[in-house]
Order: structure tokens, then C-alpha cells, then sequence
């Protein structure tokens, strides 16, 4: 809830610099036209639950599973291509973020006592299809495609000892989003996202934590289309 107040502010403030940044009269086009090449920013909130599976498969009794919130602030670019046939909208963009997405665990439920998980997403990008149905200046829309960043996990084994892996994974997401230009040229849009990361895992050589690697974010952007 904080991320979707978090954006739906920054979206009014930023529709507003939109207009004075194209320097012509706010009044709309009678129809707009989606079709083109498009550059833009982003700025936003990431958000989620990591779920860490820890097994031993010479005990197999011994195992447990932790779950811990994991969250922090991204911004970044992104690129893309729509195009308008009457009122359907198809596209492809491509995105790229750097993150503070990251977490900490109360002490796990097995093993030593003080150990804890870390979780800590550096950057992410998506490569998605888009299609919609414009109503004018306002677009509705889905997308989904690739994903894929950089994601560490630890096992903080007491004060003095940790175990870790850090990789570039690769995915898939799922999301929507709303559009709305201002201009023939400038637009604003509040996006969700869901990423997928793929599971990673840390062995510890006779066990092992497996770490599922999800998150939410929601962002808003302003896109300036050629």
C-alpha cells in the first residue's frame, strides 16, 4: 500500500512538469496517436516476501523454511516501440533499473542460534511485449516477457562466518499499466510489475538453503515519444 501511494503522488506531480516542459497549450488532440519510438525514466518502489528452504539430505528430518520481507527503492531507463491499429496498441520496451531492494531475517528456526538470512536485489531489467486498448490520450495495457538481475543471498553463520552467492539470474514478469499523455510528445504511467528471478541456492556442503527470488514493483515514468 505505502509503494501505491508512493507513485500515485509522484505521477500527479509529474504530469504537471510534463506540460510545462513541452511548452504548448495543455489543451488535447482530438486524437491521439500512440504509433512511434519512444525514450523515457522511471522511478519507483520494489517490494516482496523471500521464502529460504533449508535441507540437509543426510538428515532429512532436518529442515525448515523462513520467510522474510524484502523491499527498498529503484530507478532507471527504459526504451520502446508502439503501434496503433484503431484502438488496439501494441509494443515492446525494454528497461533497465538499478535497486535497494533488500531484507533480513528474524533468527532462522534451524542450526545455530543467531544465524540469519540477507537478501539484496542490486539491479533488474525486463524485455516485454506490450498490447492495449487506447481510449484517446489514455492507454490500458498488459505486459510480460524477460526479466532478469542481480540478486545476493546470505547465510550469516553467527558473528564471524557467512556463506553467499551472488549471480545475474534470469526470469520472467507479468504486469499492467496505465498511460496518459499530456502532449502529442510527453506522457506519464504508473506500471506494476511481478518479477520472477528463478530460485538460487547456497550449499554448504551436506546442506543447502534454497532462496526464491520474487518481487513486486511499482513505478511511475514519463515517456517522450519521437
Amino acid at each position: 500500500m505505502k509503494g501505491l501511494l508512493f507513485a500515485s503522488t509522484l505521477l500527479s506531480l509529474i504530469g504537471g512538469q510534463a506540460l510545462a516542459a513541452d511548452g504548448i497549450s495543455a489543451e488535447p488532440a482530438t486524437v491521439h496517436d500512440w504509433s512511434g519510438v519512444y525514450v523515457g525514466g522511471q522511478i519507483g518502489y520494489g517490494f516482496g516476501t523471500t521464502g529460504a528452504s533449508f535441507s540437509s539430505p543426510n538428515t532429512p528430518g532436518f529442515q525448515a523454511s523462513q520467510d522474510y520481507d524484502i523491499d527498498g527503492f529503484l530507478g532507471g531507463i527504459q526504451v520502446g516501440y508502439n503501434y496503433q491499429l484503431n484502438s488496439l496498441v501494441l509494443g515492446i520496451e525494454a528497461d533497465i533499473a538499478g535497486a535497494d531492494i533488500k531484507g533480513h531475517s528474524d533468527e532462522i528456526n534451524v542450526g545455530v542460534r543467531g544465524d540469519t538470512y540477507d537478501t539484496k536485489v542490486d539491479w533488474f531489467g525486463t524485455l516485454r511485449g506490450k498490447a492495449g486498448y487506447a481510449f484517446d490520450s489514455t492507454l490500458i495495457y498488459g505486459t510480460g516477457g524477460l526479466a532478469y538481475g542481480s540478486v545476493e543471498n546470505r547465510y550469516l553463520d553467527g558473528p564471524f562466518n557467512s556463506f553467499s552467492e551472488k549471480s545475474t539470474k534470469t526470469g520472467w514478469t507479468l504486469g499492467a499499466g496505465l498511460e496518459q499523455a499530456f502532449t502529442d510528445h510527453w506522457s506519464a504511467n504508473f506500471e506494476y510489475l511481478y518479477i520472477d528471478l528463478r530460485n538460487q541456492t547456497i550449499d554448504y556442503g551436506g546442506s543447502n538453503t534454497e532462496f526464491d527470488n520474487t518481487f513486486s514493483t511499482v513505478k511511475i515514468g514519463m515517456n517522450y515519444k519521437f
